[in-house]
């Protein structure tokens, strides 16, 4: 058991830190539960539906997102703690097995070929955990069991001649206390999970606040991606639901794909197709960086222009014509 244990703790070590990270990064995302958002869950799940085997599901997931991106964001919690502690790790890596089969029948369906998508890889990496555990090596799971054979003056570790009927016990009252502690993990990742949310909300808050206003009664000039433009096209929204150095997304009308609006300074409209011209995956916007970043191949596109800075994609994303007339966004 020692030697398949230390084969394991590096996949381990790996998965568990890879998930809490994953977990947590989602619950201290101020977008990560804005219907709004173009990287919340709601609009990549809607952008993914349509081409995913499992489409009625992820739009219905969509239509619940706040819940279902809960839910995600705090199985991979507890999976990575379950792995990385060795507390119900054969659970703990089926649980994480099946986030990544979702990842895979969502996001990463469209890739091409298919290993390049890091989810189906995920699936993959739980099995050996799902078969060997852990190997009983650095297990909170061991610790407990072994804490329980001294509690009922039993050696430790067990004799080979050890009767059935003790061991059975044994595993009952471990299967206990392993539970009351794994009740009491999960209610600790639950607050911190709430910690990462109120920090969201506090940061979406600042965000807000610091956004830049046009004052009352301002005329603003508007232009367009590609040339000029009438409002005999197609109607996308308000003009005020896009903020200032923000992004809104939006479904072209003329190809149904996935889009983004941008507003990078007062009265001036951008929008592009989200669709990455490497192999069709949604993008999202990275706001830190000022660019649109896909999420399976790792490319690179500026929002000021839609140009692709870093590969393997080398066309720029498609241009949308938008113009604005009477404070509303048109296609055209």
């Amino acid at each position: 058991m020692t030697e398949v244990g230390w084969v394991l703790l590096p996949l381990r070590l790996f998965l568990g830190i890879t998930m809490i990270y994953a977990g947590l990064l989602k619950f201290f995302d101020p977008a990560f539960l804005d219907p709004t958002s173009p990287n919340g869950v709601r609009s990549q799940m809607l952008a993914a539906a349509p081409g995913s085997p499992i489409g009625p599901l992820v739009t219905f997931s969509a239509d619940h997102a706040a819940l279902f991106g809960l839910t995600i964001a705090m199985g991979e919690l507890l999976v990575g703690l379950g792995v990385l502690l060795g507390l119900w790790t054969r659970i703990a890596a089926l649980g994480g097995l099946l986030l990544s089969l979702s990842f895979f029948l969502t996001v990463s369906w469209g890739t091409s070929p298919y290993f390049f998508g890091p989810d189906i890889v995920f699936v993959f990496a739980f099995t050996p955990l799902i078969i060997g555990g852990d190997g009983g090596l650095y297990s909170l799971q061991v610790v407990i069991r072994d804490a329980t054979r001294r509690r009922m003056r039993l050696a430790v570790p067990p004799p080979a001649d050890e009767s059935a009927h003790v061991a059975l016990e044994v595993e009952r009252r471990t299967l206990l206390r392993t539970g009351v502690v794994a009740g009491g993990i999960a209610v600790g990742a639950a607050l911190l999970g709430g910690v990462g949310r109120l920090t969201a909300s506090a940061r979406q808050g600042d965000a807000t606040a610091a956004a830049p206003t046009m004052p009352a009664g301002t005329t603003t000039t508007t232009t367009t991606t590609t040339g000029g433009g009438t409002a005999n096209g197609v109607k996308l929204g308000k003009a005020s639901s896009v903020p200032v150095g923000g992004v809104k997304a939006f479904t072209d009308p003329t190809t149904g794909d996935p889009a983004y609006l941008l507003q990078p300074k007062a009265g001036t409209y951008l929008a592009y197709s989200a669709v990455c011209t490497h192999q069709g995956c949604t993008v999202g916007f990275d706001q830190p960086s000022g660019q649109f970043a896909c999420p399976c191949h790792g490319a690179r596109f500026d929002a000021s222009n839609g140009d692709a800075v870093r590969g393997p994609a080398r066309q720029p994303l498609r241009k949308i014509n938008v113009t604005e007339s009477n404070g509303v966004l048109y296609a055209v």
